[in-house]
């Protein structure tokens, strides 16, 4: 039985001869939107042995090929998937766009290779969108433990088995096909630091500790780091430093995964209920999911960073330059020791909106001795305000 195809909020509304590159990690669902999206566009498979090797020995068959397609086939765009493969064919891909006025779809899981080979990225002649895991509006009846532990690829979410395809994606992607891009030379090395990834999620990045771990040095570390955010593997979420009267820590990053299901097959974690500090760290991680998404399927440009004083009061993500504060807690009631650090943000930068998102049944606020208000909301109820457009 095929699986139910699920819609998607991305919408690329494409202008007949627009051209443009879509990307995001592999497997997030991008090949099965496009095809559904332009049913009548033409479509090369780069990860079909057969196209691969054909254009990697004649990339200008692409060009050849093109210049027969009728008028009408033009009004569609062309379609290239796994784009990064072949950097080459995006000259013919330049000089198609420019002689013949054809509209190319570029799908890829990755940038990375194609600017490190100061490849032809078209100067700006094709709008640049990002696919994303699926989001809690894609979703009829969400359920949140089994996002946690599946993870929001199509595939792993709908599966009744997600271990198999988290092991796959793990042991086929993240390892062998980035070894293959030419992006790691070093795969047991990469293959451990990949084994402690998973333990670093939502803490701030000690690079010398994890390169004793692996063996490496810590500039490899801070490369391998920058390969997972490259391949839109994972994040890196740096401090909010715009000092007023605290201590801040200014320079350390925090990471995570760009999926919370592959961040607990990584740790091997399973989450049974709704509490402990596992279940924190991945309801965390998906608050982020959610948040990273919203940005990017709405062309908001604004970065995530987070707060911490060196007296260790946190916030776990501000947005818009301050105005923002969000707190994550796995609890149904926080208690007050969980508060201290959207508190003490709040009295210094007082920020327009000041959230705790947690498991409460219902919406409450709190005010603090300088009046300062702290919304408490349910997790479901912030995720609905959020893509409702409230904060942003």
């Amino acid at each position: 039985m095929s699986k139910p195809i699920l819609p998607r909020l991305l919408n690329m509304d494409l202008p007949q001869g627009q051209s443009a590159f879509l990307w995001g990690a592999r497997g997030a669902g991008k090949s099965t939107y496009l095809r559904s999206k332009f049913p009548k566009a033409l479509y090369y498979d780069l990860l079909k042995t057969d196209q691969l090797t054909l254009f990697l020995a004649q990339p200008h068959l692409l060009r050849e090929e093109l210049l027969g397609i009728s008028k009408e086939q033009k009004r569609y765009p062309v379609i290239i998937d796994e784009i990064q493969k072949i950097p080459l064919l995006l000259n013919e891909v330049h000089w198609l766009i420019e002689n013949e006025g054809i509209g190319f779809i570029l799908c890829g899981s990755s940038a990375r290779k194609l600017k490190r080979g100061a490849a032809n990225l078209l100067g700006g002649r094709a709008w640049r969108f990002t696919f994303f895991p699926l989001v809690y509006k894609e979703i009829k009846e969400f359920n949140l433990i089994r996002a946690l532990n599946h993870g929001l690829l199509p595939t792993h979410y709908l599966s009744e088995k997600p271990q198999r395809f988290l092991r796959a994606y793990l042991n086929d992607y993240l390892r062998e096909e980035i070894q293959a891009e030419g992006l790691v030379r070093n795969l047991p090395a990469f293959a451990r630091f990949l084994d402690i990834v998973g333990f670093s999620i939502g803490e701030m990045l000690n690079y010398s500790n994890i390169a004793r771990e692996c063996h490496i040095d810590s500039k490899t570390v801070k490369e391998y780091y920058q390969i997972l955010v490259d391949t839109l593997i994972g994040y890196l979420i740096t401090p909010f430093h715009k000092r007023i009267s605290r201590d801040l820590i200014e320079t350390t990053p925090k990471f995570y995964l760009f999926d919370v299901g592959v961040a607990n097959y990584l740790k091997r974690n399973v989450i049974v209920a709704l509490k402990g500090s596992e279940a924190g760290k991945s309801f965390e991680n998906f608050i982020l999911m959610e948040l990273v998404a919203y940005l990017g399927l709405n062309e908001i440009d604004i970065p995530i960073k987070y707060w911490r004083s060196k007296s260790g009061l946190e916030v776990d993500f501000i947005l818009n330059n301050g105005k923002i504060a969000i707190e994550i807690k796995i609890a149904e009631n926080p208690a007050p020791s969980d508060l201290k650090g959207i508190i003490a943000f709040a009295t210094d930068y007082n920020p327009e909106h000041a959230i705790v998102v947690c498991l409460a049944a219902r919406t409450r606020q709190i005010k603090t001795s300088d009046g300062k208000v702290i919304k408490i909301l349910p997790w479901k109820i912030f995720i609905e305000n959020l893509w409702n457009k409230q904060y942003i």
